[in-house]
């Protein structure tokens, strides 16, 4: 026995249109994040090559400082901002420790 599945209204034009802009905003950002992760991977390389250690702490803290100045500038809560980029640095290290262990 099935049950009766209620007919979803139609979608209003602009939803769509704005779902779309988010769509393709999300796929920008998937391939950027790509781009920044093979950059990343060579820079990981590097440090294994000259034996510098996985984490930068000096760095992350000014690129914390310079993403919450340009988060404010772009309207995005500058906490939001570096929670992400604090995520984003946790997987780089990750992957920067894991090439250093197959040097």
């Amino acid at each position: 026995m099935t049950a009766d599945v209620p007919e979803l209204p139609p979608i209003p034009p602009e939803l769509a249109r704005l779902r779309h802009s988010i769509d393709n905003i999300d796929s920008a950002l998937v391939h950027l994040m790509a781009e920044r992760f093979k950059a990343t991977q060579q820079v990981g390389v590097l440090k294994a090559e000259l034996a510098l250690p996985a984490s930068d702490p000096g760095r992350e803290a000014r690129q914390v400082a310079r993403l919450r100045v340009l988060a404010e500038e772009a309207g995005l809560d500058p906490v939001f901002a570096e929670k992400f980029f604090a995520f984003v640095v946790a997987e780089v290290i990750r992957h920067h420790e894991d090439i250093a262990s197959q040097a």
